[in-house]
């Protein structure tokens, strides 16, 4: 069984732990416990064939800067995490933890992750950070970063309503396995499959089964998400 390594990283408090607890065990834990290292592993279908997903915890700490990179060897996808009501979170995305994986690991995708959406509308927590002359971070603004910091996207989540959560993993599968440009072939009329989602697998099965350019509709499915063709166009 073939394993994709996802690495978790970002400030400590902003719910990395949470995320994966409340993503893997379907809980929230009620208490923070700040985490040195830890990791889970769960069962996921891709393309029909089981995969091993590795979730790494880290701990965000200064105290654990140098410890912390022996865990990123080998990692196929990082999420990069802040809190969306958190701004000096949001901040160390870019001067501290992008700088930091894209020093260790150059070539790995990752993705930036926002997590406690759960609290963007909460009132005390509004409150408090307009004592401090700042507000929650908006979807509009991380995309941005994202943007600029070459992410492959931008996500959020709640791990406490468990919002988005999901799409946060699905999102980070595809990136570990390196979605391909479509090739264009050399044979005319031969139709070229895509889908927003499974957009690997289909150019590839497609492309070794349709040297006619026949039409064959087909459905992929990861974890328990169903993913239907949505459309193609003839090259």
């Amino acid at each position: 069984m073939q394993t994709i390594k996802c690495v978790v990283v970002g400030d400590g408090a902003v719910g990395k732990t949470c995320l994966l607890i409340s993503y893997t065990t379907n809980k929230f834990p009620s208490e923070y416990v700040p985490t040195v290292f830890d990791n889970y592993a769960v069962t996921v279908m891709i393309g029909g064939e089981p995969y091993t997903l590795g979730l790494f915890d880290t701990a965000g700490q200064e105290d654990y800067d140098r410890l912390r990179p022996l865990s990123y060897p080998q990692t196929d996808v990082f999420l990069v995490c802040f809190s969306v009501v958190s701004p000096s979170s949001f901040e160390n995305v870019k001067e501290k933890w992008v700088p930091e994986i894209t020093h260790h690991c150059p070539k790995t995708p990752f993705l930036l992750v926002g997590t406690q959406i759960d609290l963007r509308d909460d009132p005390s927590t509004i409150e408090k950070l307009a004592k401090n002359k700042q507000k929650p971070i908006t979807p509009e603004t991380a995309e941005k970063l994202a943007r600029d910091l070459k992410a492959v996207k931008y996500v959020e989540c709640s791990a406490l309503t468990q919002k988005g959560l999901k799409n946060v993993f699905d999102e980070a599968i595809l990136a570990a396995l390196e979605p391909p440009e479509p090739k264009k072939s050399r044979s005319p009329g031969m139709l070229v499959m895509t889908c927003s989602l499974c957009y690997f697998f289909f150019v590839e099965f497609s492309t070794e089964l349709w040297p006619t350019g026949k039409y064959i509709p087909a459905f992929w499915q990861i974890g328990d998400l169903d993913c239907s063709v949505q459309g193609y166009s003839e090259v």
